[in-house]
Formats: structure tokens, sequence, C-alpha cells
């Protein structure tokens, strides 16, 4: 098992190499353990998989920092990959709830995490831009602080949130890329034009999700482009709760079992999964 140190440092070159990662998100251990078979270099969190897991909403307080990083946790010591977490706004208004966060996502082993500008307020939901920008230097400060390398990611999402301005974006990364983020990061871009212009309106590496409505592009188009890391958010959590919809409706309105022939074998499953223990 590599250590914190080896997998925070393994991270943060898988951002200075040429090309584009992948790095998909897994919503418990169970779902960590399958994913690790398949060669990937790193995973991260999702605060919509873990809350839907949980029978919680995402967002406006649904999970809080405590949960959160119990499956931050939970994640992290099933993979001897290094995690970054999806810590949604720093889990408060204030800078020092940014910090205090970056802290303890360091102490549950997390190689990174992002920090976003959304509120949680429906009335104004992004921070204003000179508090949005207080509260990533404030995460970075900490960062740096660290025993241990954490990879800090800064995301302006006004893009999820009904604020489609690409300017006043590009204007937020350039700013959290001066307060030090290491990652750059703008969900909901649906254009490759868009996704290429904020690629080349900063110098640090950019982050896009694939999965969501909208654009779909593959992995050497969004390399072309000037992306570093590909993320899939909540997609893989939907896609497993979309087959199981999907064979409910099978069940309840056919009453056959067909969606069983496309289930992986228990077999298979359980080769992945740890022992149990006493």
């Amino acid at each position: 098992m590599p250590t914190q140190q080896e997998k925070a440092l393994a991270f943060r070159a898988l951002h200075q190499r040429p090309g584009a990662f992948v790095i998909p998100n897994p919503w418990d251990a169970g779902s960590t353990l399958l994913l690790n078979a398949f060669g990937f270099e790193a995973l991260a969190t999702t605060s919509a998989g873990c809350a839907f897991a949980l029978g919680r909403q995402d967002g406006g307080g649904g999970i809080g920092r405590d949960t959160t990083l119990a499956n931050a946790r939970a994640i992290v010591e099933a993979t001897d990959l290094p995690v970054s977490a999806d810590l949604e706004n720093g889990f408060g208004d204030a800078p020092e709830a940014c910090a205090e966060t970056i802290r303890a996502a360091s102490a549950v082993g997390l190689a990174g995490g992002s920090i976003e500008d959304a509120s949680g307020d429906d009335a104004r939901p992004i921070y204003d831009f000179a508090h949005a920008v207080e509260r990533v230097a404030a995460a970075v400060e900490t960062a740096r602080s660290l025993p241990v390398p954490f990879v800090l990611t800064a995301r302006a999402e006004n893009f999820l949130h009904g604020r489609p301005d690409l300017d006043d974006t590009i204007r937020r990364l350039q700013a959290f890329e001066q307060a030090g983020a290491e990652v750059l990061y703008a969900p909901g871009l649906t254009k490759l034009e868009q996704i290429r212009t904020v690629c080349s309106s900063v110098s640090r590496p950019v982050n896009v999700v694939m999965g969501l409505v909208g654009g779909t592009f593959s992995v050497p188009q969004l390399a072309e482009a000037g992306v570093k890391r590909i993320s899939l958010g909540s997609s893989l959590a939907r896609a497993a709760l979309g087959a199981l919809t999907r064979a409910a409706r099978e069940i309840s309105g056919q009453g056959t079992f067909s969606f069983a022939a496309e289930a992986i074998p228990f077999a298979e499953i359980e080769r992945q999964m740890r022992p149990n223990r006493a």
C-alpha cells in the first residue's frame, strides 16, 4: 500500500505529464473496488453519488462535512490509488470553513479535493467574486501548510446554476489560479469551443466533467482542446441507479426478469470485494 505522501505526489504528477487522464467517481467502497480493476490511475468522490446512496438530495446541505469525509475515507481505504474529493463549497460560507475542510480532508487520506464557488443559496447561488477568491486563497494556504501534498482544485459553478457567462467564469478561474489553485474546473460546459477557450485562458491544468446532459466528447478530443483531467461526476452512480430503475420497471410492469441477463455475474463481483473479517 503506497503512503499518503506517495499517492499525493503520484496524483500531482498525473497533472504534469502530456495528454489527458480520466478520473472516475465511485460513490462507496464497493464501487471503488470494482473500478480498481480497470487500470485507472486516480479516483474522485461524488457528492451526488454519496447523497443518493443515503437517500438524500445533493447540495443544499443534504450531507455535511462529517458524512462526506466518512464516505471519502471508505473510498480511500478501498484503493491503492490517489483519491480526490468533491468537497462542495467547503461546508461553510467563510474562508475559515474552507480551510478547516481541507485540513479534515487531508486527515482522512485524500490526495486532493475541490472547493466550489456555489453558495447553496437559491437567491444568490454564486458567491460574489472577491469572496469566492478569498475562500480559494484560504483553502490554498491550508493545503500548502499540510505535512503531505494536497492538490487543490477550484471550481467556477456559473454554468451549473443558470449563469452561462463564460467571461465571468474565466475571470474567476484566472483569479483562482492567481490565488494558488493547482487545478481549475468549470463544470457544465457543453461546447468544445467553450472548453478550448477556458483551457487557453489559464496556465494550470483544467478538469472537465463528462456524463452530464450536453456535449459528449472523447478523451482525444478533450486532450486536443487542452483538457488535462476528465471526471465523471455522478454519472456512474446514475448509470447504476438507471439499471436498477429499468429492472424495477420491467418487473412491476411486465412481470418478467430479462434484466438479469445483463447483470454482472455474482462470482465476478465477489472476486473484487474484500474478504470478510471477524
